[in-house]
Parts: C-alpha cells; sequence; structure tokens
C-alpha cells in the first residue's frame, strides 16, 4: 500500500474533524441512552427515514443547498420519530423488533424510490457513506446551531430524555448527522462510543466516550488520506479498533491496580 503523506491536507481534513466533533458532542450522550433502553437499532431506523425524505427531495430535482431537501429529511426524520415514539407506548415488549420493521421498510421503499434513477445508486452511496470530506464551513455552522441547544437541553434538563421528548431530540441530531456524515457514521458515533464507556458514571463516561470517537475520526482520517480510502468506513473500523483498545487498557489498568 502506497502512502500519500501530502494527502494531509488541513483545508480538506480539518472540517472534516470538525463535522466529526460536532457529530459526537451530541451523538456520544443519545448513545448512551439507546444503550440503557435497550433499542440499539433505532439510529438506523431514524436515519433511513431521514434519508428517504432527502432521496425523494434528490429524485425531485430540488435543489440541494436549498431548504427543501432540508425540510423533507427533518419532518420524514420527526415523523418516523413520532411513530416509533408510538409503537414504544403501544408495544413495548417488541419494540425492538417493530424498530427493525420499520428500518427495513424504509430501506426498500428508498431502492424503490430510485428503482428508475440513472444516478440511484450515487445517491444511497452518498447516503450510506457519507460526504464527511465536503462539509462546508455553512453546513458546520448550521449544525452546531442546531446542536448546541439541543445538548445543553439535553445535559442540564435530564426531563426532555423522556417521553417523545428524546425521539424529538434525536430525530433532529439524526437528521442533521446524516447530512454531514453519512448512515454508517451516525450508527458508529452513536454506539461505539457509548459502549465502551456505558459502565462509567455520566460525566466520566461522557469524556471517555468524546475521548473515544475524537481519535476515531482524527486517525481515521489521516489514515484515509495517507491511503487513498473512503473516509466514512475507514472511520468506522478505525473507532471500532480505538474502543477496544481503550476497554483492554481499562480492563487490564483495574487488573493491575486489585494487583
Amino acid at each position: 500500500m502506497t502512502i500519500h503523506w501530502q494527502a494531509l491536507d488541513l483545508s480538506i481534513l480539518g472540517p472534516a474533524f470538525i463535522a466529526g466533533a460536532l457529530v459526537l458532542a451530541t451523538h456520544v450522550p443519545l448513545g448512551r441512552e439507546v444503550l440503557r433502553r435497550g433499542i440499539i437499532f433505532i439510529d438506523l431506523a431514524i436515519a433511513q427515514i431521514a434519508g428517504l425524505g432527502m432521496l425523494a427531495a434528490q429524485v425531485n430535482d430540488w435543489d440541494l443547498h436549498g431548504w427543501g431537501p432540508q425540510l423533507a429529511a427533518a419532518g420524514s426524520a420527526l415523523g418516523g420519530a413520532w411513530l416509533l415514539g408510538w409503537l414504544e407506548q403501544r408495544w413495548p415488549d417488541i419494540q425492538e423488533a417493530l424498530i427493525g420493521i420499520v428500518f427495513v421498510m424504509a430501506a426498500t421503499g428508498s431502492l424503490l424510490l430510485i428503482a428508475h434513477n440513472p444516478h440511484g445508486g450515487e445517491h444511497i452511496q452518498e447516503l450510506l457513506s457519507g460526504q464527511i470530506l465536503w462539509a462546508e464551513p455553512r453546513q458546520l455552522i448550521s449544525t452546531a446551531l442546531l446542536y448546541g441547544p439541543l445538548l445543553l437541553a439535553w445535559i442540564f434538563f435530564p426531563g426532555v430524555r423522556q417521553g417523545f421528548g428524546f425521539y424529538f431530540i434525536f430525530a433532529l441530531c439524526i437528521t442533521a448527522s446524516v447530512q454531514l456524515v453519512g448512515v454508517y457514521l451516525v450508527f458508529t458515533s452513536l454506539i461505539v462510543p457509548a459502549l465502551a464507556s456505558q459502565k462509567r458514571a455520566f460525566w466520566s463516561g461522557l469524556l471517555q466516550g468524546w475521548i473515544i470517537g475524537t481519535l476515531g475520526y482524527a486517525c481515521g482520517l489521516m489514515f484515509s488520506a495517507m491511503a487513498d480510502l473512503p473516509s466514512g468506513p475507514v472511520i468506522v473500523w478505525v473507532m471500532a479498533m480505538v474502543a477496544l483498545l481503550w476497554t483492554l487498557l481499562g480492563k487490564q489498568t483495574s487488573k493491575t491496580n486489585r494487583g
């Protein structure tokens, strides 16, 4: 494998890293709540529903830089969140199975939507793998303005995590993050850092989750650039490896301290 050191261009990797850090800011605390509730695949379902709205806008030739696709994605995600919240109240004992059904229906709905579109494969690839390297400053600013109040509400007003408040915040965050980094990185950013730090107390767990996720994005972006590989999939693998090493080192340190 040829290493391209000159590919470490901060003008490209810098905004991409900021995009990843923004996603982690909200997704680590959301991921801990997802694990606590035992609804692991809710992020995939909401992300796929938001993506379905985006695809609908794209195949109808809406201006990708206008408000139309944003509203389509947000409206779809909020509608999906309301549906999942209603299903939780109605059939809580089979909630995970219902989430899986919603996900597969949204995924196959996307395939049906682009069945006769010549660029359909490209749209699906962008939705799944994302375009983190093409993050623009205005997109980062608008995402930060959205995430900021939601994160503050989540941390300092625990009551919003209950009932439909959880689904509302979750849907808005997922809608923005899917457009920034794609479905694969949304799932990874939610679950991997939270899983590696789930046994920690609230603040220490958040801190460790943010560190793991940040290392994953930073190292993944650099390696993908130097190896000329797709950034999204590389970051997924690197973040998983970072989380595994972090967990193993933590266990080894605990054994040493007890010894």
